[in-house]
């Protein structure tokens, strides 16, 4: 194929490509603002590339390159900021290609390769300072860790700590937060990882995947519910002088 015939072939597949993304991700995109609608937030669909800059201290928002937030919802829930949002993001790695041509002689060339990386997230702003808190599902290596009597918190729930993976550098302030109707709550919910900060509560899947709107909802509500469970005598203990 002549080289103008190629690029401009080129070209096409690669507009091809991009209309079919955009179809595809449209009822996502009327899914999330149908949502906003109906809790009176704002919901943006295009690439925000600031929004993760603004939670510094959560390390999966700096991972890779060409990052950007998109499909988001924020505004106010239950009177407090939230920003539930897609994220993308890519990485690189090279690989060696290996060729045999009709001679059977062999060559070696090195391409870089991009994955593209898309996972949802929910961040909540909480009305009271709080302290560094993760909760997670358990896994298998958590499992050994336990064994060999390095693993996390345990709770009274025998259903809880087999289900979740709970750290935190304040044990007692950890036990406290989780108390016997936290748990029970979380227990009723989608497995889903919880990490407390001094200023933001960050709420995922495991494994980075994306959300749909079902655990969304979920998200949001159980940031709202944890919150709204904090003992007083641990609201007083966070609040400022």
């Amino acid at each position: 194929m002549p080289g103008p015939l190629l690029f401009i072939a080129f070209v096409i597949a690669a507009l091809v490509a991009v209309a079919f993304r955009s179809r595809r991700g449209q009822p996502r995109a009327k899914a999330l603002a149908q949502w906003a609608q109906q809790h009176n937030l704002s919901f943006a669909p295009h690439r925000d590339r600031s929004l993760t800059h603004r939670f510094p201290q959560f390390a999966l928002f700096r991972q890779g390159r060409n990052a950007y937030a998109y499909n988001i919802v924020f505004g106010l829930f239950e009177g407090r900021q939230i920003y539930a949002f897609d994220h993308h993001h890519q990485t690189e790695h090279q690989v060696t290609i290996r060729q045999t041509d009709s001679n059977g002689r062999t060559r070696t060339h090195t391409e870089t390769r991009i994955t593209h990386h898309h996972f949802s997230a929910v961040v909540v702003e909480p009305e009271l300072p709080l302290k560094p808190l993760l909760i997670r599902p358990e896994g298998l290596f958590d499992k050994v860790a336990d064994f060999f009597g390095k693993g996390d918190l345990n709770f009274e729930s025998a259903a809880f700590s087999r289900k979740y993976h709970v750290t935190a550098p304040d044990r007692r302030w950890a036990y406290d937060v989780l108390h016997a109707r936290v748990i029970d709550f979380l227990l009723d919910q989608p497995r889903l990882v919880v990490e407390f900060t001094p200023r933001h509560i960050l709420i995922m899947r495991p494994g980075e995947k994306r959300m749909d709107i079902d655990v969304f909802k979920a998200a949001v509500q159980t940031a709202d519910q944890m919150l709204d469970l904090l003992p007083d005598y641990v609201r007083m203990d966070t609040a400022p002088p």
